[in-house]
């Protein structure tokens, strides 16, 4: 187990919104940041992260909490995976507790953890067979310098290289304490149902470690080095429980940054057109790893930024993928522009044959957004055929169809209506008769209509606002509970100074008042345990907890979706706030939580009298509890300065 001086450093060293920006393009928005939720899909961004704090709320999917929380929801990690990921990106060693592994843990091979544990150790042994073994520096690391990549450049994306022997990784792994189980699921060893000695997928082959957006290793890519005739050029891990080909970009580990800092992702098609493209200077580049493009990756992108540049061969296989991948990206409401390589070039051979500067000025003379790049393509298969033109057109004003943003749509309408020389109005009508289908489906006549129903409001759920109320008050207690209030003794003038988790514990503690909500009461116990210890456990110390459950309340309470505009105050409109009324807030609100007690009390005597076998001394009972009950309420109410 990792200790807790090793916990503690972790938390006071990791920056909540440093980490949470390798994942997701943050943007400041006043003390706080904000940006595209990482877990939803979404179009205004919802996703806030407080520095002050150092938590993050997401108010689309509900989840937050704190920056390992925050690790352990996008990597699908546990506590413990996801402290060693945030110990190793701030350089902080880490001492384990003297504690004996279980049995349990020792099998942890079996799981996914083992998957993780084994593809790095897999990586780790490719490139050792790359640089420190003669077969592999002899084929391997030749045949990368011959394509000019540059040793750090090889380092950098990880490369590697598995040996000739027919079970050359498989044996190392099996020797290391892996078992066969756990080789089969990442496909890193494949065995006949009737041997027990396996063989490596990717033998004599170099390596491309395909990472996660954290840097973990998922899965492999490997190309051979000679053609043995029907073997496959590029070979891939296959599907696992942590490699989902999918849903993965080869080099948007090593591109994240770069892609947030210049706005913009390139979109290539294989390995090597990254690693060169990157070694030439354009570091804002990943790719679908020859895969089909995919709506999951398009939303991985989108995550960093709105805008994706497509490079395409320029053979027409390269074309016709370009329109496919174009209305996907326009379906997610991202900016799509497209740039074709001359006939014969790819973006590997294009980079490898011009320098960074030259590269640089055709990508700017030759982009083209997505309606200039479809018409010169499809004019050109026209050939003044007006049926194949009108075909055309269609074609061009369904992608603009896909664009949500009506702004947008009338600028690309006027655009392809200068390009193609036809009226705007035509191609209007014509946007109009596209998306007419869609607004049919959804509101047609012929579509059964829904019965009408008389709803029973006995049946309707009633508000219990008791849960609203314990909710305010866990609320204060999390978000300002060491704060100090004057708040004034009984029936006196005088004030006497504590703290707002202080004066609830206390006030709620003489009547031994308990929360309905089991998990309300569980936080409420531990604020009193901290108090019996010397310690006011806040919102900063729930947020802390390895207790998702826990983590994601405290965060939600201590960061709100909504603040008051700093415009009031510029009109000279001074709103107060929660703060500034603290006193009165917490007195306020314990009093309130007191009465509907008192309420729920009543009711429940009031059911009692309807009972027909009541006895004539079980009634008087009942009535002096609650005179008694309405004497206390009235108090309370005198207390709240209310009228009766």
């Amino acid at each position: 187990m990792i200790s807790k001086e090793t916990i503690d450093k972790i938390f006071s060293t990791a920056r909540v919104e440093e980490v949470i920006s390798d994942f997701v393009n943050l943007k400041k928005s006043g003390s706080n940041y904000k940006g595209l939720s990482p877990f939803v899909d979404e179009k205004t961004p919802s996703f806030m992260v407080s520095p002050a704090k150092q938590i993050w709320k997401d108010f689309s999917s509900g989840k937050g909490g704190n920056v390992v929380t925050f690790i352990m929801e996008q990597e699908h990690y546990t506590y413990p995976e996801a402290l060693r990921y945030l110990a190793k990106k701030y350089h902080i060693d880490i001492e384990e507790d003297e504690t004996e592994l279980t049995e349990e843990q020792k099998e942890i091979q079996l799981n996914k953890e083992s998957l993780y544990q084994l593809s790095e150790v897999a990586n780790e042994y490719f490139q050792q067979q790359l640089w420190d073994e003669e077969e592999g520096k002899t084929l391997a690391l030749s045949y990368f310098r011959e394509r000019e990549i540059r040793d750090e450049i090889i380092k950098q994306f990880q490369l590697g290289y598995s040996p000739k022997s027919r079970s050359a990784f498989t044996t190392y792994a099996l020797e290391k304490g892996y078992k066969r189980e756990a080789l089969e699921k990442s496909g890193l060893g494949i065995f006949k149902e009737d041997s027990e000695i396996g063989y490596d997928r990717f033998r004599e082959r170099v390596i491309f470690p395909i990472h996660s957006f954290s840097g973990r290793v998922l899965g492999f890519g490997g190309r051979v080095l000679q053609n043995h005739g029907k073997t496959a050029k590029y070979l891939n891990s296959p599907e696992s429980e942590i490699y989902h080909k999918s849903q993965t970009l080869y080099g948007l580990f090593q591109a994240k940054t770069h892609i947030i800092k210049e706005d913009n992702c390139y979109l290539v098609e294989g390995y090597m057109d990254v690693i060169t493209l990157y070694q030439n200077g354009i570091k804002n580049v990943v790719a679908s790893s020859g895969t089909s493009l995919t709506t999951d990756q398009i939303r991985l992108i989108k995550r960093l930024t709105p805008n994706i540049t497509i490079l395409y061969d320029g053979d027409p296989a390269g074309i016709k993928a370009s329109f496919r991948g174009i209305d996907m990206i326009l379906e997610q409401e991202m900016n799509v522009r497209v740039l074709l390589f001359p006939q014969g070039e790819d973006p590997d051979s294009f980079a490898r044959k011009h320098t960074t500067e030259e590269i640089e000025l055709y990508f700017k003379q030759n982009i083209k957004d997505f309606i200039n790049f479809k018409t010169d393509v499809l004019l050109e298969e026209t050939q003044g055929d007006p049926i194949k033109k009108a075909s055309l057109i269609r074609d061009i004003v369904g992608s603009i169809a896909l664009i949500t943003n009506l702004i947008q749509q009338e600028i690309y309408i006027k655009e392809c209506s200068r390009l193609l020389d036809i009226s705007e109005q035509v191609l209007f009508s014509e946007l109009a008769q596209i998306s007419q289908p869609k607004e049919n489906k959804e509101n047609s006549s012929s579509a059964p209509r829904p019965q009408l129903q008389v709803i029973n409001k006995q049946s309707s759920k009633e508000v219990d606002f008791t849960y609203k109320i314990e909710e305010d008050i866990l609320d204060l207690m999390l978000s300002y509970g060491d704060f100090e209030i004057e708040i004034k003794y009984q029936d006196e003038d005088e004030t006497y100074s504590t703290t707002v988790i202080e004066e609830i514990v206390q006030k709620l503690q003489e009547d031994d008042i308990q929360f309905s909500i089991d998990f309300y009461n569980k936080i409420f116990h531990d604020i009193i345990e901290g108090l019996e210890n010397n310690e006011l456990r806040t919102g900063s110390y729930f947020v802390k907890s390895e207790e998702e459950e826990f983590t994601h309340f405290a965060a939600e309470k201590m960061l709100k979706k909504y603040s008051i505009s700093k415009n009031w105050e510029a009109k000279e409109i001074f709103v107060p706030t929660l703060e500034q009324n603290l006193a009165k807030n917490t007195k306020d609100v314990i009093l309130t939580y007191k009465s509907m007690k008192i309420i729920q009390m009543k009711n429940a005597l009031a059911l009692q009298l309807k009972e027909e076998d009541l006895t004539d001394e079980k009634r008087i009972t009942i009535f002096k509890q609650l005179m008694n009950l309405d004497t206390l309420l009235k108090r309370i109410k005198q207390l709240e300065n209310r009228v009766m």
